[in-house]
C-alpha cells in the first residue's frame, strides 16, 4: 500500500510529470527483458539528478515504503519488478561525469547505456569491456546490480573486475562511497558485495569503471559443426591448449535458423549442427599463429570450415548476428523464455546432450545460444504463451534444464541475477545456515529490508518487508 500523500511529495522532489500513475504509463513497468513475469507498480519516480535520487530515497524510508531500483528494464531474472509498490527509475541520471584518460577510469551516472561510455572513450583509445548482449540499451547502474558480463567476459572477466568505487545511497538514504580509485581499499571488501546485490543493497548514484585499451590486433573467427558434441569439444580442446580468446561463443541450429530469416542475417550456415563464433585480440605479433592453433583445435574436432573475418564490416556482422540472437527469435513465436546456468566447461557435451534430450520429450525446441568459454549456458525456448498446455511444457522443460546444470556441479546463474525467476532453485544450491548468512549481510545494508523485497532469497529464509510479493520457493 501507498501511503496518502505520497504521490503529492515526490511530485514536489521530481515535479508530477515525473512521478507516472496511470496505467498505461505504468504498463511498461509491468515486466524486465523476461515476460513471463508480471508485476504492477503502483508508482513509478524518476528522478533527474542525484539530489533528487537521494531526497526520493529519504523520503521514502521516512515514510517506510518499500522500493525497486530500475535502470532500463533488460534484465532477465524479474529482478526489477514491484508489487504494489514503488519503482525508482534511474534511466534520467545518464551523465558521464569525468574521463580520466591518463588513469584509465571513467565516473557515469547509473543511467549512462552501456555502449554509450564505450562510443565516448573510443577517440582516446579506449572501451569499456563488458559487452552484455542488450549493452545498446542496458545501463550500467543495472549492469552494477546484476555483475552483467557478455561475450568478452571470457578474458576480461565480469563488470565487478571493472568498477574501481561506487557512490550509493543506501535505504535510509545514508550516502556512502564503496571502493577507491586505485581499486585497493583497506578493510572488508563492500564494493565486491555491493555489485551483484541485484538493487538489495542501495541504489548507485555514481560508479567508477575502469577503461581497458583498445587492442592493437582482433581476428575473429567463425568455425561450423556438423553435431553440438564436436563443437562443445572443441571449446575445450582450445582452453586446454592454453589459449585465451576474448571471446568463444556458442550457437546451435535453431538459434543460426532464426538469426539467418531475420533483419540480422549474418551468413551463419543454416546447415550447420552448431557454430562457434571465436574472437582473439592482443598484440599483433604472434596474434595469427594463434589463429592457426585455433583453427587446428577446431577442425582436429570435427570443424567442416573454420573462417577468419576479412575486413571490420565482415567482423561486425559476424558480431551482430550473435548479440541479437535473442531479437531475432522473436521471428520464431510469441515468447521466449531464457535461462542463465553456469557448469564446468568439460561437462559440455553431456549437458548439451541432455538439455537436447529434455526439449525432444517435452515437444519443445531448445534455443542455444551461450559463453562457451566460461560454460555459462542460455537455452532460450520459443513459445506461445497463450496455449495453456505448451507453457506447462516449457515450465517443465526449464525446470529438469535447470536441475541437470545443478546435477553437473553448475550453477543456476552466470550473469542474468536470481530475481524471482531462480528463487526455487536457491534452496537447492545452499543450506538454510547460508541463506541465512546472505540475509544477515544485507541487513547490514538494508536492515527494514524495503529495498527490492521478495528477490535473491527466497521469503522462507529471509523475513521479508511485510508487504513483500509470495516468493515461490
Amino acid at each position: 500500500m501507498i501511503p496518502p500523500g505520497l504521490e503529492r511529495e515526490l511530485a514536489d522532489v521530481v515535479g508530477a510529470r515525473f512521478v507516472l500513475t496511470r496505467p498505461g504509463e505504468l504498463l511498461a513497468y509491468t515486466a524486465d527483458g523476461l515476460p513471463g513475469y508480471r508485476h504492477d507498480p503502483a508508482l513509478v519516480v524518476l528522478p533527474g539528478t542525484r539530489e533528487e535520487a537521494i531526497a526520493v530515497v529519504q523520503l521514502l524510508a521516512r515514510r517506510k515504503v518499500a522500493f525497486v531500483p530500475r535502470g532500463a528494464g533488460t534484465g532477465l531474472s524479474g529482478g526489477a519488478l514491484a508489487d504494489g509498490t514503488v519503482v525508482l527509475g534511474l534511466n534520467r541520471l545518464r551523465r558521464i561525469l569525468e574521463i580520466d584518460v591518463e588513469n584509465q577510469w571513467a565516473v557515469v551516472e547509473p543511467g549512462v547505456v552501456n555502449a554509450h561510455l564505450s562510443r565516448a572513450v573510443a577517440p582516446h583509445g579506449l572501451h569499456y569491456a563488458p559487452d552484455p548482449s542488450s549493452q545498446s540499451a542496458c545501463t550500467i547502474g543495472g549492469n552494477v546490480a546484476e555483475n552483467a558480463g557478455g561475450p568478452h567476459c571470457l578474458k576480461y572477466g565480469v563488470t565487478v573486475n571493472h568498477v574501481l568505487a561506487l557512490t550509493v545511497v543506501l535505504a535510509d538514504g545514508t550516502v556512502v562511497t564503496l571502493g577507491s580509485t586505485t581499486g585497493e581499499v583497506a578493510g572488508y571488501d563492500l564494493l565486491g558485495a555491493f555489485v551483484g546485490s541485484e538493487g538489495c543493497f542501495g541504489v548507485v548514484l555514481d560508479a567508477t569503471v575502469r577503461l581497458t585499451a583498445n587492442p592493437t590486433a582482433v581476428r575473429t573467427m567463425l568455425a561450423d559443426f556438423p553435431t553440438i558434441d564436436s563443437a562443445a569439444r572443441a571449446t575445450s580442446a582450445i582452453i586446454a591448449a592454453g589459449l585465451v580468446p576474448a571471446a568463444l561463443e556458442m550457437m546451435d541450429q535453431p538459434t543460426i535458423r532464426a538469426v539467418e530469416a531475420s533483419i540480422y542475417a549474418a551468413g551463419y550456415p543454416v546447415d550447420a549442427a552448431a557454430v562457434l563464433l571465436i574472437e582473439l585480440d592482443g598484440a599483433a605479433a604472434g596474434l595469427d599463429e594463434e589463429v592457426a592453433r585455433v583453427a587446428g583445435a577446431c577442425r582436429e574436432a570435427g570443424a567442416r570450415e573454420v573462417r577468419v573475418a576479412t575486413s571490420e564490416a565482415d567482423r561486425q556482422r559476424l558480431w551482430q548476428g550473435r548479440k541479437k540472437a535473442f531479437g531475432a527469435m522473436g521471428r520464431v513465436s510469441s515468447h521466449l523464455v531464457v535461462q542463465d546456468a553456469v557448469i564446468p566447461r568439460t561437462r559440455l557435451p553431456d549437458v548439451l546432450a541432455e538439455i537436447g534430450r529434455i526439449g525432444r520429450e517435452e515437444g519443445v525446441t531448445v534455443c542455444n545460444v551461450f559463453h562457451a568459454g566460461d560454460g555459462n549456458l542460455h537455452p532460450n525456448i520459443p513459445y506461445n504463451g497463450n496455449d495453456p498446455a505448451e507453457t506447462q511444457r516449457v515450465e517443465r522443460a526449464m525446470v529438469r534444464i535447470m536441475e541437470a546444470c545443478i546435477a553437473a556441479g553448475g550453477s543456476v546463474t552466470g550473469e542474468h541475477g536470481i530475481g524471482v525467476d531462480k528463487l526455487p532453485y536457491m534452496p537447492r544450491l545452499f543450506t538454510e545456515a547460508t541463506l541465512g548468512a546472505m540475509c544477515r549481510l544485507r541487513d547490514c545494508f538494508d536492515p527494514e529490508r524495503r529495498m527490492n523485497p521478495g528477490k535473491v532469497v527466497p521469503m522462507r529464509s529471509c523475513r521479508e518487508w511485510a508487504m513483500a510479493p509470495a516468493a515461490r520457493g
